[in-house]
């Protein structure tokens, strides 16, 4: 049969078939059962650790199949789930809980086709199998704890500016301020006006009382600052599992869907996902030697940390805020153009 197409048009179709095969060829390569461990918190994973952990799989009688550290995880490769499982607990019982040790499946793609970012189609929980949950937000905890943190910020206000009261209390939704005198109610909604326009006012029979309740537009606020939390706190312990292809998403006002393919423990899926953090700031300690710290010598006061890239750091240990105290937080740039995040405390 003859050709009646232009030669160009001959060789756009040759070139998208060409590419097209050489993106669907991971499709043809499958996974190997593996075992990722990860550090946790002040924990640091080196070579040296990286060492010792291969040397215990070695010695547990189990060949590993690949074993690499990068970006300061561990995934070691088997040959089957029998040694996977194995090795897995081994290592959980060995390292403590200063790592995080997971099962996963690691996509076996030739390095050539990884370099051009050819990844193998993404099958979802139905077809490759792994975790689901569906996690519900307190939204009724976020908001009474606003409330209780505008009520120590109201009680603040009133000190500094010397307006008399006799309580300042949470009851049934409501922010109720007595003062000692209706003399003072004038400089309390001069307050109000001035620091507390998320709050809507109610003025009971009592002269000498105020209620405040939040502004619907601040209960919305409030609710969706919990939400957003709560994915950025799934996300970053998702990365622990070393998934792939998560999928973390909102599911109507205050639900969170998690979706893990590949996962096969979903004991440790979930109990990494449901462990409660600890947000702490501490002040640096620049008055001694860190290499000093390193060296086993931490001066009175003070405790040794290392970062994510494994560089030690002395600080205080005295906590000066924790999470509790946070209320919000936003990325942007400082005045010399670097990347900062700004946090809000409560008073």
């Amino acid at each position: 049969m003859q050709n009646h197409f232009p030669l160009w048009k001959n060789i756009l179709v040759l070139v998208v078939f060409i590419i097209g095969t050489l993106y669907a060829l991971p499709n043809l390569y499958g996974d190997d059962p593996s075992v990722q461990v990860s550090p946790v918190r002040e924990s640091k994973l080196d070579q040296a650790q990286a060492d010792k952990i291969e040397a215990q799989i070695k010695a547990a009688g189990v060949t590993a199949k690949a074993f690499e550290l990068k970006d300061s995880h561990i995934l070691a490769r088997f040959n089957n789930t029998d040694d996977q499982l194995k090795i897995a607990d081994l290592l959980r019982d060995g390292l403590g809980n200063d790592f995080t040790v997971a099962l996963n499946l690691a996509p076996t793609t030739p390095p050539w086709l990884q370099a051009i970012n050819a990844k193998a189609m993404y099958l979802g929980l139905d077809l490759r199998g792994g975790v689901h949950f569906l996690l519900e937000v307190d939204m009724d905890a976020a908001v009474k704890q606003a409330e209780e943190r505008y009520t120590d910020d109201v009680r603040l206000g009133l000190r500094n500016e010397k307006i008399r009261y006799q309580s300042v209390a949470k009851d049934s939704g409501f922010i109720k301020v007595t003062l000692n005198s209706v003399d003072d109610k004038a400089a309390l909604m001069a307050l109000l006006a001035k620091d507390f326009r998320n709050l809507d006012i109610t003025e009971p029979e009592a002269a000498e009382q105020v209620w405040l309740k939040l502004s619907e537009k601040e209960v919305r606020e409030t609710k969706k600052f919990a939400v957003a939390q709560n994915m950025t706190t799934l996300r970053n312990r998702v990365n622990e599992l070393g998934v792939a292809e998560p999928v973390i998403q909102q599911q109507g006002e205050n639900r969170i869907v998690v979706q893990l393919p590949g996962v096969q423990d979903t004991t440790r899926a979930k109990e990494i996902l449901g462990t409660t953090a600890t947000l702490e700031y501490r002040l640096a300690d620049t008055e001694h030697d860190v290499q000093n710290a390193v060296a086993g010598r931490v001066p009175p006061g003070s405790r040794l940390y290392y970062d994510k890239n494994g560089s030690p750091i002395l600080l205080d240990r005295r906590v000066i805020v924790t999470g509790d105290q946070i209320v919000d937080a936003s990325s942007g740039m400082d005045q010399d153009g670097r990347p900062s995040v700004s946090i809000t405390l409560n008073g």
